[in-house]
């Protein structure tokens, strides 16, 4: 007889398989674009023209704007490979509400490979979990993914539940080494995908992303619970570390310690988002109280129409 465990994951991935193939793909249409210019039938964007390329190319309508000579790239048709870092962390075992955010970001890494899962694309993941970091391979095909997502439901979990008699401060994730561990050894041109909480203060992980972004189109899924933006009033709450073990007593009765926390945790979101810009990675915000599923749709249809915003119309007139 199966064990509750493995029935209980085999839902869990059939429920997300559907909410992905009915309510995402139906709104998301078209395959994902290939990311480098080359050889393709997809125009990109205008450059300024250089001996060698060709004239076929030449964007007239640029050209007549600008009175520089101008051509289009265009869009490679090829395959697409999708590396994820997905936080799976003891910090990412809180939750509020119906769900918890280890099961978000094991969602949103679902809807990332279902979405991208086409006729020759690939998807690895670097998972970080209590016990260390963990490779799975990249692999094309739903089958492959499916695997994955059994992996990544099946991964035990390792948060703190009671008081550590000696809380441990190593215990802290390292998410600066798991964001260099996406990109070694050197992968071919891709999708770099990394969904945590960007709970710790150290932002240390912003130089290896910053070279990640510099090799591969970077997405950064921050997930959310509403109880780390605010503190509820519920009097003295015992709160512990998921990670370290360690206790404190907090007076939530205090409107002065819920306004600092509020202000703080509120800074704190603000520089983790001025950091991603920075460093040249698209900012997708989940939250564990809203619909992440509408939420990945806003995302995507904002993007588009930025991109689209920022491509010339053909055929536009000349400027006076």
């Amino acid at each position: 007889r199966e064990p509750d465990a493995s029935r209980d994951v085999e839902r869990t991935l059939r429920r997300l398989e559907l909410l992905v193939d009915r309510r995402l793909d139906g709104m998301l249409l078209g395959d994902h674009l290939g990311l480098l210019p080359g050889h393709g039938s997809e125009k990109a964007e205008s450059r300024e023209y250089r001996a060698g390329d060709d004239v076929r190319r030449m964007d007239w309508a640029v050209t007549a704007r600008t009175t520089v000579p101008h051509v289009h790239d265009l869009i490679a048709d090829r395959e697409l490979e999708t590396w994820a870092l997905v936080d799976l962390s003891a910090s990412q075992e809180f939750g509020t509400t119906a769900t918890t955010k280890r099961d978000l970001a094991i969602a949103a890494t679902a809807a990332v490979g279902f979405l991208t899962a086409r006729t020759g694309n690939r998807m690895g993941a670097v998972v970080l979990t209590p016990a260390g970091q963990r490779l799975i391979p990249a692999r094309p095909g739903r089958d492959a993914l499916r695997a994955m997502l059994r992996t990544l439901l099946a991964t035990p979990r390792g948060a703190h539940d009671r008081p550590a008699r000696r809380p441990d401060p190593a215990a802290v994730t390292d998410l600066a080494a798991a964001v260099k561990a996406l990109d070694r050894p050197r992968r071919r041109r891709g999708l770099a995908v990394v969904i945590s909480d960007f709970a710790s203060p150290d932002y240390g992980w912003e130089r290896p992303m910053r070279a990640l972004a510099a090799r591969h189109q970077l997405l950064a899924v921050e997930v959310l619970d509403p109880a780390e933006l605010a503190l509820p009033n519920v009097g003295t709450l015992s709160v512990i570390d998921a990670e370290t073990g360690a206790l404190m007593e907090v007076p939530t009765s205090s409107r002065r310690l819920r306004e600092r926390y509020a202000r703080a945790a509120a800074a704190h979101r603000e520089e983790v988002a001025r950091v991603l810009r920075r460093v040249g990675a698209g900012h997708l915000v989940l939250r564990t109280d809203s619909d992440w599923l509408l939420d990945i749709v806003r995302f995507v249809a904002a993007h588009r129409a930025r991109r689209g915003a920022a491509r010339p119309t053909p055929g536009r007139a000349v400027a006076r």
